[in-house]
């Protein structure tokens, strides 16, 4: 599944500032309330909620904010407008596709603030299915090593995963991506962790099957400047894209 997940590799190479973590803290937050409010308050009974959790306390949220979170998509807390789950697409340079995931309580200004994103950095907002038929939704675990692949390979089969990727978590750290069906992904979860890898998130991703070369300094600058306007948005929670870079090409256009 090589190439699938280049712009997850981006965002775990790019530094993230402090300002940015605030940003961070919210965007988890609406995924909190809206697990919340989708299934029970609990996260023993609520996996969607439970990994919601576990990418708070990664993100070293504060235990008051989780519970606060919790109780607003319990209904418990009052006040707070109803947040609605909205997929976009759109192009970038170079005809790459991007998939938008949001939450947001008002799609109209959700949808003025993508267009602008797009139309100031050579991208275009389509329309729904427009690129969606190129990407496969699945269920993806990520486990930070050392990794035992044969270890991973037999625990990738009980847990009837399709396949998995070796990674960088960062420069010191080796790690793992396991591939599933979504409704598979809470089994898969608890497999590894039985087999004793360190889970990092179980999350739900589009996985492109097939992927454009960006080659040159300025399609890169122009497409990873959209990427980084889009994941800005308050409303937004996730962007996919399916290009591919080299790593050099990478580097210079983040500078």
């Amino acid at each position: 599944m090589s190439g699938h997940s280049k712009w997850a590799t981006i965002k775990r190479q790019k530094a993230r500032v402090d300002s940015a973590k605030g940003k961070v803290f919210a965007r988890i937050s609406r995924e909190i309330i809206v697990a919340a409010r989708s299934g029970v308050p609990d996260p023993a009974g609520n996996f969607q909620l439970r990994t919601a959790i576990e990418k708070a306390k990664a993100a070293d949220i504060p235990s008051e904010n989780i519970e606060r979170a919790i109780a607003k998509g319990a209904g418990l807390a009052g006040g707070g407008s109803e947040l609605e789950a909205i997929r976009y697409e759109g192009y970038g340079v170079g005809g790459v596709a991007i998939l938008i995931e949001a939450l947001t309580d008002n799609r109209n200004r959700t949808a003025a603030d993508l267009r602008e994103a797009f139309t100031k950095n050579g991208g275009n907002l389509g329309e729904i299915g427009c690129v969606g038929w190129m990407f496969d939704h699945k269920g993806v675990c990520t486990v930070r090593g050392p990794i035992d692949e044969e270890q991973l390979f037999e625990a990738s089969l009980t847990a009837a995963a399709e396949s998995y990727d070796l990674i960088s978590i960062d420069e010191d750290t080796e790690g793992a991506e396991v591939f599933t069906s979504v409704p598979n992904l809470e089994k898969l979860a608890d497999v590894l962790k039985q087999t004793g890898f360190a889970v990092l998130q179980s999350e739900n991703r589009w996985i492109p099957s097939n992927t454009v070369e960006i080659d040159t300094p300025e399609k890169a600058r122009s497409l990873l400047k959209l990427m980084d306007a889009l994941e800005d948005l308050d409303d937004v929670q996730s962007v996919t894209a399916n290009f591919e870079m080299a790593d050099e090409l990478m580097s210079l256009s983040m500078v």
